[in-house]
């Protein structure tokens, strides 16, 4: 199947739109316009009395004074339907106020008439690049054609690394990149890894001394928490797009145009669109939390992020070692949801992946797992679907053992595993 719809600008998806299917943002044409919560006209006026009150209580003498009168005036201003604004402005201005009652001063200073985007936008934009693409494909004719495709990335080293995701870089299948960054200059870029089932990819350029986004944690990320994605929505015409919103749902699970799914994202209301793949989305602290990847065609305000946790164990091992070698069970599977669904059968499962296909001399064959077993652990990970697998996969290397906890016709069994290259069969 010929998967080069998924990067590049010249695919027209509306004739296979429906509003239960989710878009890579690579290339497309389409905008959303959407209400992204735009400021209250008394933001300005909020702000000011907040330093104003805050220069009255001298800093040094009464710290915790300063602390309650924030607190006070927080409480007067929600009742005007202003809490969440008020509260981003004093935690951005003066500190977020631990539970401990010490303020834990933010890497982002708000000054004068700025805004939490503004500086976000200072802070963040020159770690975010642009990608440019050309991928060698086939036509219905099967005639060689070569297509452009354009998307985002995030530097993450200062000697020239980026992540992005793998269909900004065609799957692994694009012959040239161009890296784009904020002030315009371009340097070729080279593919160093790139894993289709995370729809993630890290490439490198000949570069040093690069700003290197700041990066969070994407685990303690919450609903209603602030997010600003950064990216080249539409191509480089517009390039460095600033989109403000909030994190509006967790843990998302959403199906591709290709048939395949994607589970665990975080789900945004800032503006996501075609070009803002491999792009920054970013806490109100503008650290990274997550690598902007599709977007809703059915809906405007939602779009969907991979978790930053998910790549730091990759990106963290690339600068170290300069490559990322993932390990494989061997095998072919489904989510336990599809599958009994599909089937119409009831396995006693509450969740887990179903093996479909085990090649004999992967390490999942050695081991001696079987089709139809259903995995319910990788050591203390436990499994509800094949990106959970996928995800766990990433903490092992060549080498490592690991413990599994099947489920082998109702009875749960444990069987240990070691992770081999192995010559996988063709399908």
């Amino acid at each position: 199947m010929n998967d080069d719809r998924f990067g590049n600008d010249e695919y027209d998806f509306n004739n296979e739109r429906d509003e239960n299917r989710y878009y890579y943002n690579t290339g497309e044409s389409e905008y959303y316009n959407g209400n992204y919560g735009d400021p209250s006209p008394t933001m300005d006026d909020i702000r000011k009395v907040v330093r104003e009150e805050v220069k009255r209580v001298p800093k040094k003498k009464t710290p915790w004074l300063r602390i309650i009168i924030i607190t006070l005036l927080f409480s007067v201003l929600s009742s005007m339907g202003t809490a969440v604004k008020v509260k981003e402005i004093v935690e951005a201005e003066y500190g977020r106020t631990s539970q401990s009652g010490e303020a834990t001063k933010t890497t982002i200073n708000v000054k004068g008439d700025e805004n939490v985007e503004n500086a976000i936008a200072k802070k963040a934009i020159p770690s975010v690049v642009g990608i440019t693409t050309i991928t060698q494909s086939n036509d219905i004719f099967n005639m060689n054609k070569y297509v452009e495709g354009v998307g985002s990335g995030v530097i993450v080293s200062s000697d020239g690394y980026i992540l992005t995701n793998s269909h900004v870089v065609g799957n692994g299948r694009a012959k040239e990149m161009t890296v784009v960054f904020s002030d315009g200059e371009k340097t070729p870029g080279k593919l160093i890894w790139q894993d289709e089932s995370l729809d993630l990819a890290v490439i490198k350029v000949e570069k040093t001394g690069l700003p290197v986004m700041d990066i969070g944690d994407s685990d303690k990320v919450s609903v209603g928490d602030k997010a600003v994605a950064i990216g080249n929505p539409l191509g480089l015409d517009l390039q460095s797009t600033l989109t403000s919103g909030y994190i509006s749902g967790l843990n998302r699970t959403i199906n591709m145009e290709n048939g395949s799914s994607m589970d665990g994202l975080i789900q945004t209301d800032a503006a996501i669109n075609g070009g803002n793949s491999g792009g920054a989305l970013l806490n109100a602290k503008g650290q990274l939390i997550g690598i902007n990847t599709a977007k809703a065609s059915g809906g405007e305000g939602i779009g969907f992020a991979i978790p930053i946790n998910i790549a730091k164990s990759i990106v963290n091992e690339i600068k170290e070692k300069g490559n990322f070698e993932s390990v494989k069970l061997g095998i072919q599977g489904v989510d336990l949801k599809i599958y009994e669904k599909y089937f119409q059968v009831n396995t006693g499962a509450e969740n887990g992946a179903v093996i479909i296909k085990v090649e004999p001399a992967s390490p999942a064959g050695k081991a001696g797992l079987q089709a139809n077993d259903i995995i319910l652990k990788i050591g203390d990970k436990d499994i509800s679907g094949m990106n959970d697998i996928r995800k766990a996969l990433l903490d092992y290397r060549i080498g490592d053992e690991v413990e599994l906890e099947i489920l082998r016709n109702g009875n749960k069994e444990k069987v240990k595993l070691k992770f081999e290259e192995f010559m996988q069969t063709e399908n």
